[in-house]
């Protein structure tokens, strides 16, 4: 009689204002509310519109923008608008991949909030009929000076490896870096990858009536309650109290789930299936039923409960981890259930599909809540928020201004820095080689998964650079998709398709939107020249504590693939003796450099000019040759320019290189800090090296021959040379230090 007496308290509790403003909803949405149902909302009605119309679920300040972008092309099997996208790699074989935010959970709760991301994220992929084969991240903290900074690195770096350990997927590549804006509010961003044949997709669309809604995996808590409509608004000063809205993860149980979830793909009992991640039972049933133009009825009473008394209210929005909703054909039941009950999970029907095009919630035999569907989704708001350009910095910074520098300090100065040291203390807490197929990993451009039992693989790789996307959005959005698409190629790989997670800050702020805007135009620009579609992703709003918001950081996840594996190609010398060659011309573009931002604490001016002509024909004819075996080793310039690169190649090895100066470029430091893009450097065997200067010189790209490779030492030529281990050392002091 309690319980009963509490449920109807909850369920006719008034709704003031604050309770409105409580739930993450403006007065003017709550009007719109009562307009589309005719009526007042009751607590529970409150609670899932408060869920569907937060940011993280209708994404309704970003929809518009989001349009804009490329989703299809020759090998996009599914694009954007489902659990993950799906690419087609020959040989019926398919991909499926997405990368999402778990930001606001990973900042309160570091530990639980980026094992539950990748928890998370997994699922989009294996809930599509994929078994998933790698794991990766992107995760940004704050100055290694603030008193925040350790304890969350430590507790997020744990959190990935902990969950992806647990389960048995590999962690192969990711990136981590450090910036004052990352203070108050980290990111953490997780990307999943599995393999799946092409006929056995599975999909989140609801089909047929009266069929039924099974509930199955862990039981229902009260963790994570409100975690969508927590990751739509801005931290304060009280962001510790928000600790109950963060999940808490269980990778024992997940690794059940997936096994019990293939199994049941491998015949022809499911019509659809969708996990229960953001608003949790909300979220997946809306959405299936949304997707089918059909109704659903949910008796709540039969949600598998862990703790007691729980009400409607908190069933429908709770976050709870590992737990999936599938519609199943008619007569299937049985056979269900026997899979997940040897899997010693929870299998219930728990409802049915229906003609009503609501969402009908009933318990104890009373129908406590019907909202129509479109209501939720498709009548969800759309702002077309106003936004303001860029006021571009375009100050070019004369060196002769400068302190006078060695070359030799300079570089010194970047390798011993916290986002270019030696990041092994992160990469191995993570498992890189469970399920045996990880060919590459991380340390190199891209991450290389072979194919199972086949010859064929798939590079992965993750990028990001808040700096250029502050400075001049555009030029910032095409040069993280351009990087990402070097990375792929300097391993051999095609590029294929690519997932982002658009990271910002509170997109009622004009110029907040102008950023996101103008990034996601950069972004635009560079997938359709480059034919590099976007295929799923995820935005993340909202990021900055007190008015304070993050720098732009859009991440970009990419997939290429590799026909025929051979021997890979790493950005490693691999002999002495062998030519260096570099590919692209080098103007000596220092502004929003690494190396004025080490050296001088210098962030000013434009980022480097963009020319998509050149990253296409450049990468392209870079692919021919690794093609016809005639690189050895590759490696792509980005932050901290060519000689960054050329140390990292050697560093990796057992092998320095002698650099020859510019015969153009007359101040060195421009030639060789600076950050031109479309640039790559090469290791080329002598006997080689006469068929790779036709093909290059045939293809029309400008390239020059910079030194050879030799044992021990890295020199630059008259300037100074250092000992590889010394390299090495100084590579690793900053985090020894730490």
């Amino acid at each position: 009689m309690e319980k009963i007496c509490l449920q109807v308290c909850l369920i006719k509790m008034k709704i003031t204002n604050k309770i409105i403003e409580n739930h993450g909803l403006k007065l003017e949405e709550y009007e719109n509310i009562k307009k589309l149902l005719k009526r007042e909302p009751n607590f529970l009605e409150l609670g899932i519109f408060s869920a569907m119309w937060n940011e993280h679920c209708s994404y309704k300040s970003s929809r518009i923008h989001l349009k804009k972008l490329p989703t299809k092309g020759k090998h996009v099997i599914q694009g954007p608008g489902e659990n993950a996208g799906v690419i087609d790699i020959g040989d019926d074989d398919a991909i499926i991949f997405k990368i999402e935010s778990h930001n606001h959970p990973s900042y309160i709760e570091p530990y639980q909030g980026a094992a539950t991301g990748v928890g998370g994220i997994l699922r989009d992929v294996f809930t599509m009929g994929a078994r998933p084969i790698a794991l990766l991240n992107s995760i940004h903290f704050g100055s290694p000076t603030h008193f925040k900074t350790k304890s969350l690195l430590n507790g997020v770096v744990s959190g990935i490896g902990g969950y992806g350990n647990c389960i048995g997927i590999p962690t192969v590549a990711g990136e981590t870096k450090f910036n004052e804006t990352y203070n108050e509010n980290i990111l953490v961003n997780a990307m999943a990858v599995g393999h799946a044949k092409k006929d056995k997709i599975f999909y989140s669309k609801a089909k047929g009536l009266n069929k039924s809604v099974v509930y199955v995996g862990s039981k229902t808590g009260r963790d994570g309650i409100h975690g969508a409509s927590m990751a739509s608004a801005e931290f304060d000063d009280n962001s510790d109290e928000k600790k109950p809205t963060v999940q808490v993860g269980d990778p024992f149980t997940e690794k059940l789930l997936m096994e019990a979830c293939l199994e049941l793909m491998k015949d022809n009992s499911i019509i659809s299936i969708q996990d229960m991640g953001a608003a949790g039972l909300t979220s997946s049933s809306v959405e299936m039923a949304s997707k089918g133009e059909l109704g659903i009825e949910l008796e709540l009473d039969k949600v598998p409960c862990r703790e007691e008394n729980m009400s409607p209210y908190e069933m429908m929005l709770s976050e709870s981890q590992e737990r999936m909703l599938i519609i199943l054909e008619d007569g299937k039941e049985e056979h269900a259930k026997k899979i997940f009950d040897k899997w010693d999970l929870d299998f219930v029907v728990i409802g049915k599909t229906t003609s009503t095009n609501n969402l009908t919630l009933k318990f104890n035999k009373k129908i406590q809540g019907e909202i129509p569907i479109e209501a939720l989704a498709s009548k969800a708001p759309i702002y077309d928020r106003k936004w303001t350009k860029k006021i571009i910095q375009k100050k070019k910074i004369n060196l002769k201004d400068l302190k006078k520098i060695k070359l030799e300090d300079a570089l010194i100065k970047i390798l011993s820095s916290p986002n270019h040291s030696n990041k092994s203390w992160v990469t191995n807490q993570y498992d890189q080689s469970v399920m045996c197929d990880t060919v590459q990993k991380s340390g190199s451009d891209a991450a290389i998964i072979r194919i199972h039992n086949k010859d064929k693989a798939i590079a992965v790789s993750v990028d990001s650079s808040a700096n250029y996307c502050k400075s001049h959005p555009v030029t910032g959005g095409k040069q993280i998709v351009c990087e990402n698409w070097r990375n792929l190629i300097t391993v051999g790989a095609k590029p294929l398709a690519i997932t982002n997670c658009l990271n910002f800050g509170n997109p009622e702020n004009k110029e907040i939107m102008g950023e996101f805007a103008e990034c996601l135009e950069g972004i635009k620009e560079a997938c359709e020249f480059l034919s590099y579609p976007v295929v799923s992703g995820n935005v993340s709003f909202y990021n900055g504590t007190n008015k304070k918001n993050i720098y732009p950081t859009p991440v970009i996840g990419g997939v290429g693939l590799i026909k025929k594996l051979s021997k890979p190609i790493s950005h490693n010398f691999k002999k002495k003796k062998s030519n260096i060659i570099l590919i692209g011309k080098t103007f000596g573009h220092l502004e929003q450099s690494c190396f004025l931002k080490e050296n001088y604490s210098i962030i000013e001016g434009m980022p480097p000019e963009i020319n998509l002509l050149n990253e296409k024909n450049n990468g392209e004819c870079l692919l021919k040759l690794i093609d016809k075996n005639l690189i050895l080793s590759a490696h792509d310039i980005s932050s901290g320019g060519l000689i960054t690169a050329l140390a990292e190649m050697s560093m990796n090895s057992q092998y320095g290189a002698k650099i020859l100066k510019p015969k153009k470029l007359t101040n060195l430091f421009e030639y060789f800090f600076g950050e031109d893009q479309a640039r790559y450097v090469v290791e080329i065997d002598t006997n080689n090296l006469p068929k790779v200067k036709k093909i290059l010189k045939d293809g029309n790209i400008y390239f020059e021959e910079i030194g050879i490779t030799q044992e021990d030492k890295f020199e630059i030529e008259g300037e100074f040379n250092i000992s590889i281990k010394e390299l090495f050392e100084i590579n690793n002091e900053w985090y020894n230090n730490f």
